[in-house]
């Protein structure tokens, strides 16, 4: 991967931190329990082993760093599959967050701010959905199941490719950005930086940001301290990486859907997407989720172009296609905050 392409994603992650802060799937250390009749245990989805071998993983990533390994991606998906978080707001930005163990079916409250109970908060009706990252990859048909699971690893290879250009066998090549003597420290009442800890672009995401590392670690470990003190378990942790890149993938900001309902079909686009050229579910729609502010509405580009290759070089490799694909963003806009 070129500096300027990772520096990119960086810019993309720094114009967001205060926004996923805000959005979060916690922050407050004091977290409580619900019922169990709360929240019911479920039967697994299918493994994507069941659509993806180790022999086809080894295929599209010939070139990967040994840290990046098959057996940590299924494990990844498997165990934070088993994992659902219910997001509800109130008012403006309100929020309350329960995460639910499917194998026990227990849930927890991960968040609840301080006004949650003021009657002001109260007066609007709340807006409630859930994250469930059992179906990434795995609730649609075996070619929409496919189709995700090629955009997602085209958006990988691309955020940690380090190889020649075109060739598109050079993803996962990195573990974390070049640089990194940079902190990426914000402002996060939920996720405070620790001292002395860094907050670089790790994994196959480039999870950058204090608050992104708090954000990430509440969805999968129900626990924003063990990746704000533990930053470099992204990049030491190869089942943990792969978790923190699903995540991303499948969770929602506060103003954007998330890559998995605009891959899926599940996403519809609002009035305000259409006046902003968001018409059209599938991949184009998850660049503009991963790094729309520099690679979307500015017409053909580096970065744009390299995602799109990828997309396509793994459909193929992975014996598929996308005959209909709204593949660029050249012309959408991107999301404000």
């Amino acid at each position: 991967m070129r500096s300027i392409i990772l520096s990119s994603k960086l810019t993309f992650i720094a114009a967001t931190a205060f926004t996923i802060s805000s959005f979060s799937c916690g922050g407050n250390t004091n977290t409580k329990k619900t019922t169990d009749s709360t929240a019911a245990a479920s039967m697994p989805k299918a493994s994507i082993s069941s659509i993806l071998t180790e022999k086809q993983f080894n295929d599209l990533f010939p070139q990967r760093d040994k840290f990046y390994t098959y057996a940590a991606f299924i494990k990844a998906a498997n165990e934070l599959g088993q994992v659902s978080v219910k997001i509800t707001r109130r008012a403006v930005s309100v929020y309350q967050f329960i995460r639910t163990d499917k194998t026990t079916g227990k849930a927890t409250v991960v968040r609840q701010d301080a006004d949650w109970n003021e009657d002001w908060a109260k007066k609007k009706p709340d807006s409630t959905f859930t994250v469930d990252y059992g179906e990434f990859c795995t609730a649609f048909s075996t070619d929409i199941n496919k189709k995700e699971l090629a955009a997602f690893f085209a958006q990988i290879a691309h955020e940690t490719r380090h190889g020649m250009n075109g060739s598109y066998t050079d993803g996962l090549m990195l573990i974390h950005e070049d640089n990194t003597s940079n902190v990426y420290i914000s402002d996060s009442d939920e996720y405070p930086a620790v001292k002395g800890k860094k907050y670089y672009g790790r994994g196959p995401m480039q999870l950058s940001y204090n608050g992104n590392y708090g954000y990430a670690s509440n969805c999968i470990f129900g626990d924003p301290k063990i990746l704000l003190n533990n930053p470099e378990l992204v990049e030491t942790d190869p089942v943990v990486a792969f978790k923190a890149a699903i995540y991303f993938w499948m969770t929602p900001e506060t103003h954007k859907p998330s890559a998995h309902d605009v891959m899926t079909g599940k996403w519809q686009p609002n009035a305000v997407d259409k006046a902003n050229g968001r018409t059209t579910p599938g991949f184009g729609m998850t660049i503009n989720i991963v790094n729309g502010d520099i690679e979307c509405g500015k017409g053909d580009n580096y970065g744009m172009t390299d995602r799109i290759g990828f997309y396509q070089f793994f459909l193929k490799k992975m014996g598929i296609s996308d005959p209909n694909c709204a593949c660029s963003c050249a012309t959408i806009k991107p999301y404000k905050y």
